[in-house]
């Protein structure tokens, strides 16, 4: 009985040693993700942010792929329900769902430690807030949101130790930054996150990794609140500049952006982007991109433009305005062309009609089927207003 007893005493003892044990409060101020994991975390919280599904479903697949658990996204992914609204939440949180039943096998990751039976929720949401914002915080306007504030974003779910408050500070400022008219809050999360322990350069890869994988808006939010903070980088100057924000047009459509045009890109100036619909192609080319003169044989070709401003144009005639609703019917054997407006993304949805026998089909996105001819000059481009 009493070998029994100090058997089960060291399987507790084993058990005790294997469990989780709380973040110490300088382990909290660390960011916990590497380079590569802190850039997909940026692309997911802001995609969250964003209501941006499709994009999001990448953004959670380059997170597993860099060592991400299901966990750590799904805490991220909880936690902006209190930036974002419960729908945006409960969408991202649905969206990771489907993208672990398609991969099958996930790292699940650790769970968050047991909140302690003396925690006070509204008293260590009070010490989080005072420290993320440098001094006390008191909104006397409207105590409700005080109290909320206060007891339960900094209380119940900053108490989550499964990402420290560095970590949830770079998901807070990655999701502002997709939402527009928010810079207040933005910029004092930027702040907060310093204050929370990430160090200048973690928070300079933030607009860094926005440019690279959401955009150039979003990563100019970013660079001008990291900015008004005092930190000095010629790269971040440079995406903080207005000039940077007038010469990059970024895409801000409900249409799905797609994939690289590869197949057709020695056909393309500029870069373009297929995403099939069906029985149809929506292509997306970016402000000043248009394909070559071409023609397609014993079929009409349709074009109705879904997004932006572009031109079509039949040889010999005037170009004709490409906008949101505008149908264009190319009739066969005619050559032509169309693309983007020098400052505007354009999108269309093309599909073929009358189709007879021995027919190409561009909508197939195989190469070498449309008789390509020459570029669209820049002397003719450059004349389109």
């Amino acid at each position: 009985m009493k070998q029994t007893l100090l058997i089960f005493a060291a399987a507790v003892l084993l058990l005790a040693g294997c469990h989780k044990t709380t973040k110490t409060e300088k382990e909290m101020n660390t960011l916990t993700f590497n380079e590569q994991q802190a850039a997909a975390m940026t692309a997911i919280a802001c995609y969250e942010a964003q209501g941006d599904q499709p994009s999001l479903a990448n953004a959670i697949n380059e997170g597993f792929d860099v060592g991400l658990t299901a966990n750590q996204i799904k805490e991220a992914l909880s936690q902006l329900y209190a930036y974002t609204g419960f729908p945006r939440s409960l969408n991202a949180l649905g969206t990771l769902q489907k993208v672990m039943e398609q991969r099958g096998e996930v790292t699940i990751g650790e769970e968050s430690s047991p909140i302690p039976g003396s925690y006070d929720a509204l008293k260590q949401g009070t010490e989080v807030q005072t420290k993320l914002s440098g001094q006390p915080f008191d909104y006397t306007f409207c105590p409700a949101e005080d109290y909320y504030l206060k007891a339960h974003l900094f209380g119940d779910i900053f108490a989550r130790d499964l990402l420290t408050h560095a970590d949830r500070e770079l998901v807070t400022v990655s999701a502002l930054s997709g939402l527009d008219k928010v810079e207040p809050q933005l910029a004092a999360h930027v702040r907060g996150a310093r204050n929370m322990g990430l160090t200048d350069a973690q928070l300079l890869a933030i607009p860094k990794a926005l440019q690279e994988r959401v955009g150039k808006t979003e990563a100019h939010r970013t660079a001008v609140a990291i900015q008004q903070l005092g930190i000095s980088d010629p790269d971040n100057d440079q995406i903080a500049s207005e000039i940077y924000v007038q010469n990059h047009v970024d895409l801000k459509s409900s249409w799905r952006r797609g994939e690289p045009n590869t197949a057709y890109a020695q056909y393309f100036i500029g870069n373009s982007y297929v995403s099939p619909y069906g029985g149809m192609v929506n292509v997306s080319f970016e402000p000043g991109c248009r394909n070559n003169w071409h023609i397609h044989h014993r079929q009409v070709q349709v074009l109705v433009c879904v997004y932006g401003r572009g031109w079509y144009q039949e040889w010999g005639k005037p170009a004709v305005r490409l906008e949101p609703g505008v149908v264009i019917e190319v009739p066969e054997g005619v050559k032509h062309w169309h693309g983007a407006a020098k400052d505007s993304w354009m999108q269309h949805l093309t599909y073929h009609k009358d189709v007879r026998e021995g027919a190409d089909n561009e909508s197939r996105q195989k190469p070498g089927e449309t008789q390509w001819l020459e570029p669209v000059s820049e002397e003719q481009y450059g004349k389109l207003k």
